[in-house]
């Protein structure tokens, strides 16, 4: 037993950050069926849900995020994770991981913001009483920040080439013709997601990272739950600096530029313009 506890340990620390958010995923669905199938009830994770009312949510601040981990269709559930999947492979071999969970949280947190607002303010078109549930907010934040990123990177699609931005585009207008349908609160947050992704993106190319205060706050939380350093006193060495910088220092700046230069060309020419050399310091990159 022991041994399966750390393979199963290893297996998940070899896992990219994307990849564990789908095995949380999967396993909040597996307790909601097992819950629904106990209780009886259709909706057994009620309490993580993200309601319409704003007086609800009130009640359960935590929905703002939780919900987007809450799947009770197994398609509803497939589709988002399997989206995620190869979003989140092409997101980290451009990107740290930290700009990926910033652009993923506050993609949630827009979406739900998006649904909470315009079903208090237009409560004439859209009728209280619905809860949110499901990662496409998310997911959404994350494809629409690649295409407002790169819009001129190339993706293959069967015998031809589409860009990105073309299936920016596309996204959000079946987005909005879904407000009118069925899964208008649905919609509602793949469109908060989207805005969030467009902005996010059109930022940081101005070299403006929105996500910072976010990312600060959620490094706060995780400093509770560290541990506290030893009072012993370390002795450091002293490190040679290279114009005022530690070479560590010096070779990550170094390395974040050519990949600037990488990523500016990407969006200019697309991926297949890069030459082997520079797909490879990309990919090492990513890792």
């Amino acid at each position: 037993m022991t041994n399966l506890n750390q393979d199963i340990k290893q297996k998940l620390t070899q896992l990219n950050v994307f990849e564990k958010l789908i095995a949380v995923n999967v396993l909040v669905f597996i307790i909601a069926q097992i819950l629904r199938f106990v209780l009886k009830t259709s909706s057994s994770l009620s309490w993580l849900e993200l309601p319409s009312d704003f007086f609800a949510f009130i009640m359960q601040p935590w929905s703002i995020i939780s919900y987007a981990f809450v799947h009770y269709d197994f398609i509803h559930m497939l589709f988002n994770m399997l989206w995620l999947y190869f979003i989140g492979r092409m997101f980290i071999n451009l990107f740290n991981t930290k700009l990926a969970l910033n652009v993923y949280f506050l993609g949630a947190i827009s979406g739900a913001l998006v649904f909470l607002l315009c079903y208090a303010l237009l409560p004439n078109i859209f009728s209280s009483g619905h809860r949110l549930v499901g990662a496409s907010a998310a997911v959404r934040a994350l494809l629409i920040f690649m295409c407002a990123y790169m819009p001129n990177m190339d993706l293959r699609f069967f015998t031809f080439n589409i860009k990105l931005k073309h299936i920016g585009i596309a996204i959000v207008i079946i987005d909005f013709i879904g407000l009118f349908g069925g899964n208008a609160g649905g919609n509602l947050a793949h469109l908060g997601g989207a805005i969030l992704g467009y902005f996010y993106a059109t930022q940081l190319t101005k070299g403006t990272d929105i996500g910072k205060g976010f990312e600060r706050f959620m490094d706060s939380l995780t400093t509770l739950f560290k541990k506290k350093p030893s009072n012993l006193k370390t002795v450091h060495k002293r490190k040679s600096k290279v114009a005022g910088y530690t070479k560590e220092e010096f070779k990550e700046f170094n390395n974040q530029k050519q990949i600037d230069i990488i990523l500016d060309k990407i969006s200019k020419s697309g991926y297949e313009s890069l030459t082997k050399e520079e797909k490879e310091l990309l990919f090492r990159a990513g890792k």
